[in-house]
């Protein structure tokens, strides 16, 4: 198939182009920046650098393109800007479907996120409605989740990954990454809330998978929902560092994601079915 990958530089597209080119696609990735573009024809695509905000330059890009699926992995965090990300998961994508639609591409696959949900006791399966009726600091990131994947769900075949948090190379959990330096300089502090990881290579061979998905919403999370207190020492140890302090306190929101969906449904099989192999994995150090 002719693929598009829509921030193809990013964590996950950078692998994703590997992965789909030894599938045999063929595929084009779009980038903002020029400095990116030797990084992804290297990596066997067809780079293009458009912004996904100049809504002529992407119905130009699309349209040549001429992609059979597009596969939105847009992001903006690079410095930490919480914000900029939120317009990109609005604008960015309301263009880039509209883009899609335009030139009569039917499927769409996009980056989500698993922790938007209601609050509730349970990990929550895909049927657990977003939490809309979130307090002000974190009603912007649920709004802009939920705009992005109406957006994406007006495609023919939409199909919308909700990823756990990433960890792995290239993420802020690696070991130069802000987080671990976060918890080197004892500026962490655990708590009961729960949290679903997913290694950025399960990501990707999950959107790998997904060309063949029936259209929807599915969680990509690791098997092992766990709190702070539970993985944040273990996280520390992996990086041979003491273990933070505990707060006994429990998040409302913070109630993790349950994978069920892609296990059982989609044969979805993570190579890191828990975060105890990945961190372990990725430091060296035995947890």
């Amino acid at each position: 198939m002719n693929i598009l990958v829509v921030g193809a530089a990013g964590v996950i597209g950078r692998r994703l182009i590997s992965l789909l080119i030894k599938d045999g696609h063929s595929v084009v990735g779009t980038t903002r920046r020029p400095d990116k573009s030797s990084l992804i024809e290297k990596m066997g695509a067809s780079p293009v650098v458009v912004d996904v905000f100049d809504r002529e330059a992407l119905y130009r890009v699309v349209r040549e393109a001429r992609p059979n699926v597009i596969i939105h992995q847009l992001t903006d965090l690079g410095n930490r800007d919480f914000a900029a990300n939120s317009h990109i998961r609005r604008v960015g994508t309301r263009n880039l479907v509209d883009a899609a639609r335009v030139a009569g591409v039917r499927q769409m696959i996009a980056q989500s996120i698993a922790w938007t949900y209601a609050p509730g006791e349970d990990p929550a399966d895909e049927s657990v409605p977003l939490d809309l009726t979130a307090s002000t600091s974190r009603r912007d990131l649920v709004e802009s989740v939920q705009a992005l994947e109406q957006a994406v769900m007006e495609m023919e075949h939409g199909i919308v990954l909700r990823y756990g948090l990433f960890y792995g190379p290239g993420t802020w959990y690696a070991p130069g990454g802000l987080i671990a330096e976060q918890v080197r300089q004892g500026e962490s502090i655990a708590n009961e809330g729960i949290t679903s990881f997913v290694h950025v290579d399960d990501a990707a061979h999950a959107t790998l998978q997904a060309l063949t998905w029936p259209a929807g919403i599915v969680n990509i999370v690791d098997d092992e929902p766990a709190p702070g207190s539970q993985w944040l020492p273990i996280y520390a140890a992996s990086l041979g560092v003491p273990a933070p302090p505990v707060n006994p306190e429990r998040p409302p929101s913070a109630r993790g994601a349950s994978n069920t969906k892609a296990r059982q449904h989609l044969h979805w099989r993570p190579r890191y079915p828990s975060w105890r192999q990945g961190f372990m994995h990725e430091t060296g150090h035995s947890v």
